[in-house]
């Protein structure tokens, strides 16, 4: 166990155990809300619960794919842990989302909108047997499963405009603009409202609204937001750094699902963040409904208010499109903000330390009261972050790692073909990406290395710069003991079976002869 685990001790008590409200978002970069830097959006709820919590600096992604990222999230655990690699797999039917160690306490849960722990098409059909959701009301993406029994959003469509939802199953993705008041992201915070109103008094909650914006798309959002985002100030994509760079980077440059970024003019991609933001701008106005709710309830003080999500999305930066097999901070770098007043988790504090995705669980559920052995062998790859945001301990990781397993998907529709697998590990100062599949034609760099500190926008790879020789090597092997460590944390995929004393076989060819003292 480690001393950081050691340090950390829960401070409520079965009775004063606080509410758990994770607000969740899909592909959201970090630098996408005020309280990041981003003057271009409106964002005053998100804003204004970064100034009354914790805002953190640099939280990690576990995998820059929303499956295995979602997974490490709900479980605790990184890729080897859990066993979800890629966007379609299934989480393993022992496996325990968090969410199920809160009901097991006694917490009343619910979920509104996306889980994505497994692939779509497994979710649609059925639950993972551990999900731990007393109030299950799945929806992946609005006009995606909208057949399935879990389907709340479809449901709540149907009732509420019968016309509409008829529409969105015929058109798909080709219908734009849905209106607010029929927006999945709407349905998410009305559901979450009702069910804070509704909730039952003698036991303390946890609701997950999870929504799929501001994901592709780009077009869904109500019209009527474009008006929340000032498109003059809308910051242009970052370049391509100069050199040679993985070859797997330029195949998801010119075979993106979303296709080629060289088909895209400038002004398309311009169009396209302007979407993304305009979407952003709703999701703040939706949550500015919930935590409204909050205080009007009397519930904001004790309930620990979570927003993250599961990874970003490039907008054509590094001439890149969406998310896949590269690491740059747009991509693998996302928002984290935590405000829990009971908890001392307030004061718009800035936490610097690298957190992950996983850290999550291991801090929700010491909130409600887990000690630390239980969270040492339930997640003994995951933090409680309460230490950092209380001030007692600036650093729990030295290191974030974040691991793709030809995780995501190609312009097939398929997973890549040769396989991509690549592993990224940064530390304080540095990030180091290493590429275990070899390149197509000999001449590409096998891996890229930033100064984050000199250069945070990753434009010059010291990859085969001799003076940075010893930090390569020195992340390398970090890089290494990492995958060392996760292998044996597996352990024996089907146990031990152990001989007693008397069925122990002697092995040594020369038996030691014991020397006559006497």
């Amino acid at each position: 166990m480690s001393a950081e685990r050691m340090q950390t001790t829960p401070l409520r008590n079965r009775e004063a155990r606080p509410n758990i409200l994770l607000l969740m978002t899909d592909q959201q970069r970090w630098d996408s809300l005020g309280c990041y830097g981003a003057d271009w959006v409106e964002t005053p709820a998100l804003d204004r619960l970064a100034g009354e919590g914790a805002v953190f600096e640099r939280c990690y992604t576990n995998n820059p794919i929303c499956t295995p990222a979602r997974a490490s999230l709900m479980t605790g655990k990184p890729l080897p842990g859990h066993g979800v690699y890629g966007l379609h797999d299934i989480l393993p039917a022992d496996e325990v989302l968090f969410s199920r160690r809160l009901q097991d306490r006694g917490y009343q849960t619910a979920l509104f909108g996306k889980l994505h722990v497994s692939g779509r098409i497994y979710e649609e059909i059925r639950r993972h047997p551990n999900d731990g959701f007393d109030h299950y009301e799945w929806c992946i993406e609005a006009p995606i499963g909208m057949e399935s029994e879990f389907n709340g959003y479809s449901r709540w469509l149907r009732q509420k405009d019968a016309e509409f939802h008829a529409r969105l199953k015929r058109e798909g993705r080709n219908l734009h603009h849905i209106p607010r008041e029929l927006h999945l992201t709407h349905w998410a915070a009305e559901r979450t409202i009702d069910f804070i109103k509704n909730r039952r008094r003698d036991q303390p909650f946890f609701c997950k609204m999870s929504v799929f914006d501001p994901h592709n798309p780009y077009n869904q959002y109500p019209i009527e937001m474009k008006e929340h985002v000032d498109a003059s100030r809308l910051p242009r994509p970052t370049p391509p750094e100069p050199g040679p760079r993985p070859d797997a980077i330029s195949r998801e440059a010119e075979h993106s699902y979303l296709g080629a970024t060289g088909e895209l003019t400038p002004a398309a991609i311009m169009d396209m963040r302007l979407g993304y933001y305009a979407a952003i701008a709703l999701i703040d106005q939706e949550i500015g409904r919930v935590l409204h709710e909050l205080e009007a309830g009397g519930l904001s003080d004790n309930t620990l208010v979570i927003f993250c999500s599961d990874h970003g999305d490039m907008l054509g930066d590094h001439g890149l499109l969406v998310k896949g097999a590269y690491f740059y901070d747009p991509c693998v770098r996302v928002p984290l903000l935590m405000r829990w007043p009971a908890g001392n988790f307030t004061g718009e504090k800035r936490v610097h330390g690298l957190v992950q995705l996983n850290d999550l669980a291991a801090t929700v559920l010491a909130a409600a009261g887990a000690s630390p052995n239980e969270l040492e062998a339930w997640m003994p790859e995951a933090y409680d972050l309460a230490p950092m945001v209380r001030g007692r301990q600036r650093d729990l990781r030295q290191h974030a790692v974040c691991a793709y397993r030809n995780s995501g998907i190609s312009d097939t529709g398929r997973a890549w073909d040769p396989p991509i697998h690549a592993t990224m590990i940064r530390n304080d100062r540095y990030k180091l990406s290493w590429y275990h599949t070899s390149g197509h034609n000999g001449h590409d760099s096998p891996g890229q290395l930033f100064d984050m500190e000199l250069d945070p926008f990753e434009q010059h790879n010291l990859w085969l710069d001799p003076q940075s020789y010893e930090i390569r090597r020195t992340l390398t092997e970090a890089m290494l003991h990492w995958l060392h460590r996760q292998v044996l944390l597996l352990g024996s995929r089907g146990g031990s079976a152990l001989p007693l004393p008397s069925q122990q076989l002697v092995n040594r060819l020369y038996p030691e002869v014991k020397e006559d003292n006497q």
